[in-house]
């Protein structure tokens, strides 16, 4: 043995989720498939989740504390410069975008756009996701408004993530990631425009 534990079932099978619906979907992913990913029953299941539903509210809010600690430690809060954070924030996201796409696109966006009419509470669950996620980057955002800028910073947050979101949909949509870095490099540069006061 190597000393390491291995996480507890409950855990398991909210690392499932976040595998197999960036893979699947949320409809394509039954429970007996999850329960055979995190190696547990199905009575397992039910113990931790009363019904498919819950864990996607549970996933949703693990994937949204899991990438804000992920984020928190990233390499683009080093510059010194808020302008510079906030590029090279977006410079972060375009490494993150591998060769494996369901591995690089966000499961939060993934499953509200199967579920937001059907699950008042996934959808609610994801839009804290993605929301809590923007509003990291405001203060950095606001810091570097030029003065006089019609736009605040809240709403340029926001942005980041509707075009982020897109090139995950446009990804998926012509089997590339290259998509998704074409459209991350364009965000860049949007943005570094508007960090210097350009129109």
């Amino acid at each position: 043995m190597d000393g390491t534990t291995q996480p507890d079932a409950r855990t398991r099978l909210l690392q499932a989720a976040l595998r197999l619906v960036r893979m699947k979907g949320w409809a394509a992913t039954s429970v007996d498939e999850l329960c055979l990913a995190a190696g547990i029953t199905k009575g397992s299941f039910f113990h931790h989740f009363k019904t498919k539903e819950a864990l996607g509210v549970a996933a949703a809010t693990h994937w949204g504390r899991s990438t804000t600690a992920m984020f928190a430690a990233a390499p683009y809060h080093a510059p010194a410069d808020p302008a510079e954070r906030v590029v090279a924030y977006i410079d972060f996201r375009a490494a993150l975008l591998g060769e494996d796409l369901a591995a690089c696109t966000c499961f939060a966006g993934t499953l509200v756009q199967e579920t937001w009419a059907s699950s008042p509470a996934m959808r609610e669950a994801c839009g804290d996701a993605i929301t809590g996620h923007a509003a990291t980057l405001e203060a950095d955002i606001e810091a570097a408004r030029p003065p006089g800028a019609d736009w605040d910073a809240a709403s340029l947050a926001l942005f980041t993530q509707t075009v982020l979101q897109g090139a995950f949909v446009l990804a998926k949509a012509t089997g590339t990631i290259e998509t998704a870095r074409g459209q991350v490099a364009h965000l860049r540069r949007y943005v570094g425009m508007l960090l210097q006061g350009e129109r």
